[in-house]
């Protein structure tokens, strides 16, 4: 339960290390995934999450897919939610997914993600 339950403020994590697995080259995937929220009566468990967003490492899927799975998920258990997904290349072209459950609520401070998009050298 949320100990602060009718206070509003966002939470977010940031799982610099992600991955999974391409499906069609079985080749590693490398992203950064950041997950806003809006904490109502419940809270993210940080730990389960961690295992859950791990649970990945082995799973093929396209990084749209793999992006928007994790968000249904989460937002199965908390609401309202945003993520991005910053991939790193993949035959040389990042994919960058961005998703959110609605409009934010009133009033709460959702600063930038703070993740720059994808730049070559230079």
């Amino acid at each position: 339960p949320n100990p602060h339950a009718g206070t509003l403020y966002l939470a977010r994590f940031t799982a610099p290390e992600f991955t999974s697995i391409c499906p069609v080259t079985g080749q590693p995937d490398f992203g950064v995934l950041v997950l806003d929220y809006a904490p109502r009566d419940w809270i993210v468990e940080s730990k389960s999450l961690k295992l859950f967003l791990q649970s990945f490492r082995n799973h093929g899927a396209f990084h749209e897919d793999c992006t928007i799975s994790v968000a249904k998920r989460v937002v199965a258990a908390i609401d309202p939610l945003r993520i991005g997904g910053y991939w790193n290349p993949r035959g040389g072209m990042p994919i960058d997914v961005f998703w959110q459950t609605g409009a934010p609520p009133e009033g709460l401070w959702l600063p930038d993600q703070g993740v720059a998009t994808y730049r070559a050298r230079g």
